[in-house]
C-alpha cells in the first residue's frame, strides 16, 4: 500500500499532536508535510504550545510543517504568527478565516502575507471564503488553502463541487496550494485526489487504516470479516 500511495496524485499531510507518531510519520515518504491545531494538541493533555513545537521541529526539519495561532485578538494573532515564522524555515502559520465573532481575518492574512509569513489558512467552508483569502495572498511565498471538507460534508452536502470550485480559484496563484481539511474515512483521501486537490491532511489513526485497508480486495476483506466475528465469538464463549 506504500507504493499506491507514493503514486497518489494528492500530497498527504500527517495531521496530529502525538510527538512520536509525528517523528515517525515524518521520516515516511508518502507523508509529504504535517499539520496540528489547538484542539489537538488538548486532546493528548498538551499544556506548554512552544515547548511542544520547538520539541517538533527537532523532528521535522525539512517537511512542510503547521502550526495555528490561539488567540482571538487580532494583534496578538499577528505576534504569535511573527514568533512562529521565525521557528524554522519549514513553518507555516494557521490563521483562522474569521476569529470567534465572526470578525474577518482577511486584512491579517494580507498584513502578514505581504511580510513574507508562510500561511496556512484554516477553517474555511465556502468558495467565497477562498475568494477573499486568494485575493490578499502574496503571489510569491509558499501559502496554503485549508477548506474543511469534512465539515461541508458533515452537513450533508457533497463537499467536491465546492473543492473543484475552490480549485479553480487558488488555481490563480503560482505558490499556494489547496488543502482537502477534516478528512473522516479513507475514502476522501482518494475523494482529495480526484478532484485535484494539492494536499490531503489525514489524522494519525486513519493513516493507520489507510495503510492497512487501501485497496484492499473486496473478497478478501470480506473473508477477514468472518474471521474476525468466528474470532470473536470463540474468545467470548457464546453459546445457545
Amino acid at each position: 500500500m506504500t507504493e499506491r500511495l507514493l503514486d497518489l496524485s494528492v500530497k498527504i499531510f500527517a495531521d496530529g499532536a502525538d510527538l512520536k507518531g509525528i517523528a515517525e510519520l515524518s521520516r515516511q515518504p508518502y507523508i509529504h508535510g504535517l499539520t496540528t491545531n489547538p484542539t489537538l494538541m488538548r486532546k493528548v493533555g498538551l499544556t506548554d504550545y512552544e515547548s511542544f513545537a520547538k520539541a517538533v521541529l527537532k523532528e521535522v526539519k525539512l517537511k512542510p510543517i503547521s502550526f495555528e495561532v490561539f488567540s482571538d485578538d487580532f494583534a496578538e494573532m499577528r505576534r504569535q504568527a511573527l514568533k512562529m515564522h521565525e521557528w524554522q524555515d519549514n513553518v507555516y502559520v494557521k490563521i483562522p478565516i474569521t476569529n470567534t465573532r465572526g470578525e474577518s481575518s482577511i486584512p491579517l492574512i494580507e498584513q502578514l502575507a505581504g511580510e513574507g509569513v508562510k500561511l496556512n489558512i484554516t477553517a474555511i467552508l465556502t468558495p467565497r471564503q477562498v475568494s477573499d483569502v486568494a485575493a490578499v495572498l502574496n503571489p510569491k511565498i509558499p501559502s496554503i488553502v485549508s477548506v474543511f471538507a469534512g465539515r461541508i460534508a458533515d452537513t450533508g452536502l457533497d463537499p467536491s463541487p465546492i473543492m473543484k470550485k475552490s480549485l479553480e480559484i487558488v488555481g490563480t496563484l503560482p505558490n499556494a496550494e489547496l488543502l482537502w481539511a477534516s478528512v473522516r474515512e479513507v475514502l476522501n483521501v482518494f475523494q482529495a485526489a480526484a478532484c485535484g486537490c494539492h494536499i490531503v491532511t489525514v489524522p494519525h489513526d486513519i493513516l493507520k487504516k489507510l495503510l492497512e485497508l487501501g485497496g484492499k480486495d473486496l473478497d478478501e476483506l470480506s473473508l477477514d470479516t468472518v474471521r474476525m466475528f468466528h474470532r470473536d465469538a470463540v474468545a467470548a464463549g457464546f453459546k445457545i
